[in-house]
């Protein structure tokens, strides 16, 4: 090998392989501990939607080894695929000159016996030079880790700004006694009540509904007042006999579950990747224009839950003119998400969050890998404007968009599945999948054995939980639905096997 070409291992001091690799193993193993250590932990302090989304990142930090792997395995390969060089020259992410200056300083640094001296002697180049391949690795790594970092300092924000409601609901559990007496005697008029008088002009005026929505998220997006109207409207659809249900309690381990589905990139996001980087042409300046997209749709769901607020609120005020009590009654429903479902918000997050690490991950690999003047990052004119909005964007998800979030997908016709115990979802889906696959008397008697072993249901094992089976078999107590209807069902089935014995 020439000297330009580096020596290989037959050539290298043993000490200095032995160091190299000690570095990286240790590192290594830091790495593994650390993640191992804060799982322990997350499991120890009954962090389960946390532990989960730490699996989560286990998994992508996978992903990126098995691609580091194949583009190692595929480098020298890699380098022999040859194409033309007038096909080498369109579509370039910097004008000629640039191409040209950049080609003749990596040629001085190629040995003799590169890959690319492979299509050379074909008068053709590399379809990916070492170089090249070397530094795309280095993009895929930084966008992982800038995501991940992201979404972690988002939802870190955005839980500590959700945690400023846990003395409201303290204050309402402290109160919760002297509450249900007082109803009994107060009238409230609709129009004088917190959560109604703050909306007024929207309520009155559907047009200025939306500008108010769009204005309200930039400030104070959850008051007092909205947390307690949502909160009973919560509790009234789906636990009404249990008024002190911990409300703020559920409404993080949701939050929390919802925290391992943004952690992740998906198939169509590294879909995203590639379109961009196809389209990533010189003098289109698409990574300028892109950073618009991430801006636009936070703007848009933060919008859009705060309309939700205000058709809950104009809901109330059609209906009512004066309620009994010292709060207004809202009824969740479907019906005011989009497409009458309220997950598809989280869905909108999470591309939120990937389009603003993937615009973050860019500038910083091109500002190590190639500087800030590279023809690649762009003129400062493209260049700030895309910073300015990226810290907005991360400010203003972690500030406004994500707790309205947490709080207003609430208000959807049914209740998040965090509010179980993971052992209960088990038996549950294994309910469900019995009576559609047997009706057998031994799945029947299985069935009996678990329901009869099946603890009351409370969140966290939480006296302030969601009532038991005891409340009965109604609307107001779907958890207890599902023990009381069940166990009779199971009480159903054996009485008829023995009418059919005897």
């Amino acid at each position: 090998m020439g000297e330009e070409g580096g020596a290989n291992l037959e050539s290298t001091p043993t000490w200095v392989v032995s160091i190299v690799c000690t570095l990286i193993v240790l590192i290594s193993l830091a790495a593994e501990r650390a993640i191992y250590l804060l799982g322990k932990y997350l499991k120890r302090t009954n962090k389960k939607p946390l532990f989960q989304a730490l699996q989560k990142i286990k998994e992508e930090l996978m992903l990126m080894g098995f691609i580091s792997l194949l583009m190692t395995v595929f480098q020298g390969n890699m380098g022999k695929l040859c194409i033309s060089k007038n096909l080498a020259n369109k579509w370039l992410p910097c004008d000629n000159k640039h191409t040209i200056l950049d080609h003749h300083i990596s040629q001085r640094l190629l040995s003799e016996g590169t890959p690319s001296n492979y299509c050379h002697t074909k008068d053709k180049v590399a379809l990916l030079s070492v170089t090249a391949l070397h530094h795309l690795h280095i993009f895929i790594f930084v966008l992982a880790v800038v995501h991940v970092s992201t979404c972690a300092l988002t939802i870190l924000f955005g839980g500590l700004k959700i945690k400023q409601w846990q003395r409201w609901e303290q204050s309402i559990q402290g109160q919760i006694r002297d509450l249900e007496s007082d109803e009994k005697y107060k009238v409230t008029l609709v129009n004088l009540h917190d959560f109604l008088k703050n909306r007024s002009r929207a309520i009155n005026y559907s047009s200025l509904g939306w500008l108010q929505a769009f204005l309200k998220q930039f400030y104070g997006s959850v008051t007092k007042s909205d947390y307690i109207t949502m909160r009973k409207g919560f509790i009234i659809a789906h636990c009404k006999s249990n008024p002190g249900f911990d409300f703020y309690r559920y409404m993080v381990r949701a939050f929390e579950s919802d925290f391992k589905k943004v952690v992740g990139i998906s198939w169509f996001l590294w879909l995203f990747v590639v379109v961009f980087l196809f389209v990533n042409v010189n003098g289109y300046h698409v990574f300028f224009w892109i950073a618009f997209i991430p801006l636009i749709l936070l703007l848009g769901v933060g919008t859009k839950l705060e309309h939700i607020i205000i058709q809950l609120a104009r809901q109330v005020a059609q209906r009512h003119t004066a309620v009994v009590g010292n709060d207004v009654e809202i009824q969740p429903s479907d019906d005011h998400f989009w497409f009458r479902k309220p997950r598809i918000v989280l869905l909108f997050i999470h591309i939120i969050l990937f389009q603003n690490s993937f615009e973050l991950a860019f500038f910083f690999w091109i500002w190590v890998q190639y500087g800030f003047d590279s023809c690649i990052m762009g003129s400062i004119g493209y260049t700030a404007p895309r910073l300015v909005i990226a810290v907005f964007v991360q400010f203003l998800c972690s500030y406004s968009t994500l707790p309205l979030y947490a709080i207003v997908t609430q208000m959807g016709s049914s209740f998040n599945k965090a509010i179980f115990e993971d052992h209960i979802q088990e038996s549950i889906i294994d309910w469900a999948h019995t009576a559609k696959k047997t009706t057998s008397v031994p799945a029947v008697r299985v069935l009996a054995k678990r329901t009869q072993s099946l603890p009351a249901m409370r969140l966290n094992n939480d006296n302030q939980g969601v009532p038991n089976q005891n409340s009965g078999l109604s609307h107001e107590n779907p958890i207890a639905n599902i023990q009381q209807h069940s166990r009779d069902s199971v009480v159903r089935e054996i009485e008829h096997e023995h009418v059919q014995k005897t």
